[in-house]
């Protein structure tokens, strides 16, 4: 069967090339299931809609998925109408992080498939099983809604999560690193990435038992955490560097350093290589200790981004225990961090219930006078979307501006004084591209 496997055309609210990266891992699996398949990240391509509408039209797809995000709802709204129009024999389907929590929101789109449980790999393979089978109204597609000749057809079980040894890693030559280096380069925007120097995202990890309320990981791939091996993710890193000139790695997980023992496994595998491969990560103040920092430092790690979220102890009750007294583990962190020459990345929460607008400041001042990164997200209550929001409502749901500027104004803040935090000019340059060699020839 043919497949494109596509991210839609628009314009970032913020840019992390791992969250692009269902588009190749699922690009990836359905190839070595036998299926052809091309892969598009039309959005960091700056594609135009002629030019989807030529790929569209010109390539006769089978199926088409349409990968969702919280910033790309009109995309994908938009590329429908023209898969629609223009190859109406094709299957279309969404998969991604917005259908996992508001699926229903998407039966309003002129699609055949919303996948919204389950791994993303799994959901897309159950929509091409359904199209080989003809269709069928009795079709039972674990974790996806299929929209049959009777109307809307939910799941009756919920989606598959697969073993972390079943995911098959992405092919480097498939994804535009070029373009999502110029993401990268301005470093005040505050995106993932490190600027000026080349990276490869390494998926490592889905799921997490943390549980913040605010974050999507649990709903998206579990509770329970799923890791490929180390010597998987070695062989990864060696394999795409001789292939690509890459610069650095990033692992992306929900929580990197759960895992502590894997975690010292990988830099020891890492430490034994003929080069140094230079890498970032992300986790939690809680799932570090010194010795993990050290050895993390010595096996190439350049940044650590972790969650601060807010230093107003107030507003500790809405984070999970491992999140709380985060000044004092912040003390801490920087201490080792500062030790072992590693950038220290914080997130920090705007707009937080609980929080003021002069507690988030005096928490990134904190931050900034520590020689940390600051990386401000808006606080966005996912839970209150509705299937029937429209799609202007639920493109709100974008972190960077308030969804209801009135709730933050009868909690007795000015959405305003948030604002200026979350945009403010920022001067901090970070340390970590100097750390970073240059590949010989880019």
């Amino acid at each position: 069967m043919k497949i494109l496997v596509c991210w839609p055309p628009h314009v970032p609210s913020y840019f992390n090339a791992g969250h692009h990266l269902p588009v190749f891992s699922i690009t990836a699996f359905m190839r070595a299931q036998g299926h052809t398949v091309d892969a598009l990240d039309a959005g960091a391509l700056n594609y135009s809609w002629k030019e989807f509408g030529d790929l569209v039209f010109q390539g006769r797809y089978d199926v088409i998925a349409l990968v969702n995000d919280f910033d790309v709802v009109e995309g994908v709204r938009r590329a429908a109408d023209y898969v629609r129009a223009l190859a109406p024999e094709s299957t279309v389907l969404t998969v991604g992080r917005l259908s996992f929590q508001n699926p229903q929101f998407f039966q309003g789109f002129d699609l055949d498939a919303v996948v919204q449980g389950g791994d993303y790999e799994a959901g897309v393979a159950e929509v091409v099983r359904w199209v080989a089978e003809g269709r069928p109204d009795d079709a039972d597609a674990p974790g996806v809604a299929l929209r049959t000749s009777t109307g809307w057809r939910t799941p009756n079980r919920p989606g598959t999560w697969f073993p972390a040894d079943q995911w098959v890693l992405p092919d480097v030559r498939d994804i535009p690193y070029a373009h999502y280096e110029q993401l990268y380069h301005r470093d005040q925007n505050k995106f993932c990435g490190i600027p000026d120097r080349r990276e490869l995202v390494v998926p490592v990890a889905r799921g997490c038992p943390v549980g913040c309320d605010f974050c999507d990981v649990p709903t998206m791939q579990g509770l329970r955490e799923r890791r490929i091996s180390v010597e998987r993710a070695v062989d990864y890193i060696v394999t795409s560097f001789a292939e690509h000139p890459f610069e650095y790695v990033a692992f992306y997980a929900p929580t990197f350093t759960l895992d502590r023992q894997w975690v010292r496994q990988l830099c020891d595998a890492l430490i034994d290589q003929p080069r140094q491969y230079r890498w970032k990560c992300a986790t939690t103040m809680h799932h570090l200790n010194e010795e993990l920092v050290e050895r993390m430092a010595r096996s190439g790690c350049v940044r650590i981004s972790v969650g601060v979220e807010t230093f107003e102890t107030e507003a500790e009750g809405e984070l999970p225990r491992v999140k709380r007294s985060a000044a004092a583990r912040f003390e801490t962190l920087v201490r080792w961090c500062d030790q072992y020459g590693v950038e220290l990345n914080c997130f920090v929460i705007v707009g937080l219930p609980g929080t003021s607008p002069e507690g988030t400041r005096k928490t990134m001042e904190m931050i900034s006078a520590a020689g940390a990164r600051v990386r401000p997200t808006l606080y966005t209550p996912y839970h209150q979307m509705r299937a029937d929001m429209t799609e202007r409502e639920v493109s709100a749901f974008n972190r960077q501006t308030f969804v209801d500027a009135d709730e933050v104004r009868r909690a007795g803040h000015d959405p305003q004084e948030f604002l200026q935090l979350l945009f403010r000019a920022d001067d901090y340059q970070t340390p970590s591209t100097e750390r970073i060699p240059q590949a010989i020839g880019t």
